[in-house]
Parts: structure tokens; sequence; C-alpha cells
């Protein structure tokens, strides 16, 4: 079994536009992080696999997906924010192909962990519209085909963008074998994720949302973690955990006001992949979402790895230079009381 295992979207410099945040800088700078620390070359990169329609189609509506398609023949905007160009289609097919070829490895214990570096990103995408920079939703179709093909009952989307991944709400909203957690600041973009927004039918208590305060930092999300997040995992008990890797929530972003540190991050994601060695035979996979700001990219990126890994690693860029907030602590209280925790 491979310790990790990349995936590395070849040729995704063709999905730009000029002054705009999402940009192939983001994606290679933490590929020459990775390889600075040592830690690219000796794992393997995989290909993109083949993106079966059954199941894109389950995430994407088929109206959808050809408003896509005629939306990148022409170059076209889907809104202000998300652009497309001729070549964005099939870059955003191997985006999503690489998060199911990452996530069927790690499912099938080929290897112990994923990271896959996605890029255009995925969880603003829902079944009726791209948005947010993104245009297919990678992390719910690699989801999607463990379900489908995998055999896979129970899973845990863990989202940790600074922004809420509506799209990745919107497509399991009714599925009680998804669940999607999210943290992400509030109020801000795309304005949903809200402490009440916890799923509906048979999805009713599968989505939980935990809607942080500009200020919000290392203390916060470590607190969130151990006393909402990992209480969660236990009780749902997913057979493999999924994240949703933004590295926004950095204190260096410029789009927001959180102030999570790499360290901050490590944390983190030390404890969700103690939890998947504990419980869930170590499967754990990321895929790359926001993060806007190249040194925290950085930074984050070894952090990630330095946590999937089990490796001592020091943060570069340290702890926030402002004192962190306490307002998230009110959050925290509604949150235990909404989920009897």
């Amino acid at each position: 079994m491979e310790p990790l295992v990349y995936y590395y979207p070849q040729g995704h410099a063709e999905h730009y536009e000029t002054g705009h945040p999402e940009r192939p800088e983001r994606v290679e700078a933490l590929r020459r992080a990775l390889n600075m620390a040592g830690w690219w070359e000796p794992y393997p990169r995989l290909s993109p696999a083949h993106v079966p329609d059954h199941v894109i189609q389950a995430v994407h509506s088929s109206n959808y997906l050809e408003r896509l398609r005629q939306a990148c023949r022409a170059g076209m905007h889907l809104d202000s924010d998300t652009y497309t160009k001729p070549a964005s289609w099939e870059i955003a097919h191997s985006s999503a192909g690489g998060a199911l070829a990452v996530a069927r490895a790690v499912w099938a214990q080929e290897a112990r962990r994923g990271f896959a570096l996605t890029r255009p990103p995925g969880h603003h995408a829902s079944r009726e519209w791209g948005m947010g920079f993104c245009l297919l939703n990678n992390i719910a179709i690699a989801a999607e085909a463990l379900r489908q093909d995998g055999n896979a009952k129970r899973l845990a989307i863990v989202d940790l963008d600074l922004h809420h991944g509506n799209g990745t709400q919107d497509i399991y909203w009714e599925c009680g074998d998804v669940l999607y957690i999210s943290t992400h600041q509030w109020p801000l973009y795309p304005g949903t994720g809200g402490l009440e927004e916890a799923g509906a039918g048979s999805g009713r208590g599968a989505t939980a949302n935990f809607p942080l305060p500009p200020g919000s930092g290392d203390l916060a999300f470590q607190t969130v973690m151990q006393e909402l997040i990992l209480p969660l995992l236990y009780r749902f008990e997913p057979e493999m955990l999924l994240v949703s890797f933004g590295f926004d929530p950095h204190w260096l972003d410029p789009l927001g006001h959180l102030q999570l540190s790499a360290a901050g991050y490590q944390s983190i994601l030390s404890n969700l992949a103690t939890w998947a060695d504990d419980l869930c035979g170590g499967k754990i996979a990321l895929f790359l979402e926001g993060g806007y700001n190249l040194d925290a990219g950085a930074a984050c990126a070894q952090a990630a790895v330095s946590a999937l890994l089990g490796l001592a690693w020091k943060d570069p860029l340290g702890a926030s230079p402002r004192p962190e907030g306490k307002t998230w602590q009110a959050v925290l209280k509604q949150a235990q009381l909404i989920w009897e925790l």
C-alpha cells in the first residue's frame, strides 16, 4: 500500500482569467512547497479516472452539464465570478476524474492517504449551476462513485474552506448516507450554511454547519473539531473521510477574516487522520477547494501532508498577529444544544 497518492491537474494553466484570484499559481505554489519539503516526488501522481455518466449525472443535472458545455465552448462566464475557457470543459472533467482516482485508491486500500490538487475547485457547484469559481463538484463526484460503484454505505465529507460549500450541501441535502459537515466564516459568500441548516427528508440530521464569526482562529477550530466534528463522526460511523481542503481560512488570505494558522490546520487535520486510523481503516483523502494567498497555500499544503503522513513540521508563517476573537464561543454553545453534544 502506498502511504500517499496525489492527483496533479496536468494542463490546468489553460483555465485562467487575467487578474482572477482563482489562478493556476495556486496549484503550483502547493506543488513547489511539497517538492521543497521532499514530499512530492516519493509518492505517485495518479492519472484522472474516467467519470462514468451515471456518476456525474447523479451529481449534476443534464441541463446544467449542457449549459456548462456551451459556456465553455464560448468562453463565457457562468456568473460574474465564475469564468470558463474553451479548455475548461476538459480540464474540469479531468479534475473530477483526478478526485475520483484518488478516492478510489484510498477506498480500495491501494493507498493509505490521498491528496487531489483539484482545479477548478468544486464545492460551490450544485446540481443545477456552477458558481463561486466552481464548475463540477469534484468531491461529490468522488463520493458518488464510491457509493454507486464502490459499495460504500456511509461516507463523511468535512468541508474546511473559508466559504460554505453550498453545492455539496445541496447535492446531499436529502441523503442520509453522506454526512456533510462544514466550518466556514459567517457572514460571507454564498450566504448559506446557518446552524439551522441540517438536511431534509431522509437526509435530516446528515448536514451540520458550524458558521464561525470573523476573528475565529486556531482555538476556535480546534474546539469545534474536538467538541462538535469528532463526536458527530463517532455518531455517524462513516467508512471513509473526504475533506474539502480550502486554505483560505488562513489569516493571510485576502478574501476572508478567519485567523487559522497553518499549524492550526495541521492540528485539525491530524485529528481527522487519527480518527480515520482508529475507526475507518485510515481512509482519508483531501480535495483542493479555495485559498488565494500563495504563501499561505504553500504552508498549508505542507501542513496537510505532514498531518496525513504523521510527520513533524514547523509552520514558517506562525500565528496571526491579531488576537483571536471569542464570539465563536456562542456558536459553539448553540451548536451543542442543537446536536445534543
